[in-house]
């Protein structure tokens, strides 16, 4: 008997209605049935896009568990995600964030039912990053599709951000999980299953809340835990000075190349397994702090 589908674990910032329905629908096509979703506007949101990602949301037919707003403290989207998981109760949970695609190689439930036959209370994912062709940070037309506006996927994330690319994209309900989804003490995943995480971030509009993430966070005005999250945003925003306001995609560390939500690429199981077992935190340098 195969297990039942579990429930999305999302908080969710101020994306683009057309982003936010295209990450519905995929789930949905995925077969989650039940969403728990938070909002979390900044200050800088005017009411009116707020009121707008909303609607959109209980168009499709979600009724959002919560919505706040102030500032984005690192601590803030893990106290709500874990509000959303007890909210959600018992079972697997599935936690996306909203520019978060998860490919997986097989049905959710043969995924969930894969993962107790052989001990493991978690399912993990490694970031797919996913650009456009130029490398430019464009935006795109729900009627060309996010694959055909942003085709290549490679590793940007960990080797130009030195950022953890691993993820915990499902666990069971009573399974902790660190902030940012990315570890889960006391558990690890299989690293021989390892699903793709299409990571759509580099957008129109990204560089801007990247400069505002670094300043709130540089002046206190955000709360951090450590500096990774504003470190891993100023490599971001050096590398496109770097290259006229784009990033680099020929350049071989990031292993840019033609990928799909349809198909994972067919060298992904090893390369996805060699990269999460390797992965190690960025020790970081009298540079990176500034000094």
């Amino acid at each position: 008997m195969l297990s039942a589908p579990p429930a999305l674990i999302a908080v969710v910032g101020p994306v683009e209605p057309p982003l936010f329905e295209a990450w519905v629908r995929y789930y949905q096509r995925l077969g989650v049935e039940r969403f728990l979703i938070a909002f979390h506007f900044p200050e800088h949101v005017p009411d009116a896009q707020q009121h707008q990602l909303q609607a959109a949301c209980r168009e499709l037919g979600i009724i959002p568990t919560g919505t706040s707003t102030g500032p984005w403290h690192e601590h803030t989207n893990t106290q709500l995600r874990d509000a959303l998981r007890h909210h959600a109760g018992r079972g697997w949970h599935l936690f996306a964030d909203a520019d978060e695609f998860q490919q997986y190689a097989a049905p959710l439930p043969e995924v969930i039912d894969q993962a107790e036959d052989s001990g493991h209370r978690v399912v993990g994912g490694l970031m797919l990053d996913r650009v456009a062709t130029t490398g430019q940070l464009t935006g795109w037309r729900p009627e060309d599709g996010l694959d055909h506006s942003y085709p290549l996927g490679g590793h940007l994330t960990h080797r130009l951000l030195h950022g953890d690319p691993r993820k915990i994209l499902l666990a069971r309900h009573d399974v902790p999980v660190s902030s940012g989804n990315h570890r889960s003490p006391g558990h690890r995943p299989d690293p021989d299953r390892i699903c793709a995480v299409h990571h759509f971030k580099w957008r129109s509009g990204v560089l801007d809340d990247l400069r505002r993430r670094v300043q709130h966070f540089s002046t206190g005005t955000w709360q951090e835990q450590t500096p990774a999250v504003r470190d891993e945003a100023a490599r971001l925003l050096a590398h496109v000075r770097q290259h006229s306001g784009t990033i680099d995609t020929s350049d071989q560390r990031f292993a840019f190349r033609q990928v799909s939500l349809d198909r994972m690429p067919d060298t992904w199981p090893a390369e996805a397994r060699d990269i999460v077992t390797t992965w190690r935190p960025y020790a970081r340098s009298t540079r990176d702090r500034g000094e």
